[in-house]
């Protein structure tokens, strides 16, 4: 983005934080709302309105333009559980946030999955009014939460388990374009919390693997969900057969 369009992003998260809505302050500066919509997307807004709309944001026009330096500070490193929840009680908007979050241009999400316009513009407000994004000029959007962040609570979690998992668990492990890796380990519970770390590395390098394909690869290209896990293995199984084997064996 342009540094101009930063301390713009910066400006509407400082207003948001604040309480202050679109409406709220044009009845505060005695205009239009839609006339407030536009200074936000930077149409028509000068030097003296900006400042006016800084001070409501209990910020200054310094602090903005140092926060257009480092676009990244200040992203949520964790959701609240209204967040979550809101999230969780929508399939479309929550698989919507991950696009956004991947860095991915929601028109051509809606292009891929024939989303229609309306829909679209919905979710859209629905993750704004959530202040889990920021939408820019040009039908831009940014995400305002970390892309490294980590899923802790609950309702996200439940919501993996009821509408993810069973894609993984339909998975043909044996077709040949099946991408996977396994392996059996023995650790302790330093070496899990190592491995835990190395989950997560991988998590960010296959980030950093689409952005580069996204920005370089000439063929076509598909969505894929990925799933790194680790567990504790269940030997039940595993006990059962060897007992049956053992008891064919000697009834031979």
């Amino acid at each position: 983005m342009k540094r101009s369009e930063m301390l713009l992003s910066a400006l509407r998260l400082q207003l948001r934080a604040n309480g202050w809505t679109a409406r709220r302050l044009a009845a505060e500066l005695a205009v239009g709302e839609a006339t407030v919509k536009r200074w936000l997307a930077g149409k028509g807004l000068t030097l003296d309105r900006l400042d006016i709309l800084a001070g409501l944001a209990q910020t200054s026009l310094a602090e903005l333009a140092r926060q257009a330096e480092r676009p990244g500070a200040g992203l949520a490193q964790e959701l609240t559980l209204a967040q979550e929840r809101a999230l969780s009680q929508d399939g479309f908007l929550s698989f919507l946030f991950m696009v956004i979050l991947g860095g991915y241009d929601v028109t051509e999400m809606a292009r891929d999955f024939d989303v229609p316009t309306r829909q679209m513009e919905a979710a859209l407000i629905r993750l704004e009014r959530l202040a889990l994004i920021d939408r820019l000029p040009m039908g831009r959007v940014r995400p305002l939460v970390d892309r490294a962040i980590i899923w802790r609570k609950t309702p996200m979690r439940a919501q993996f388990e009821a509408r993810m998992k069973p894609q993984f668990l339909d998975m043909d492990f044996a077709a040949q374009d099946a991408v996977y890796a396994s392996d059996i380990l023995k650790l302790s519970a330093q070496g899990a919390a190592r491995l835990a770390e190395l989950i997560e590395k991988h998590r960010r390098d296959v980030q950093a693997l689409a952005a580069e394909d996204r920005a370089t690869a000439h063929l076509p290209q598909s969505w894929f969900g990925m799933l790194c896990a680790a567990r504790p293995l269940d030997m039940t199984g595993l006990q059962q057969a060897a007992l049956e084997g053992d008891q064919h064996g000697a009834a031979g």
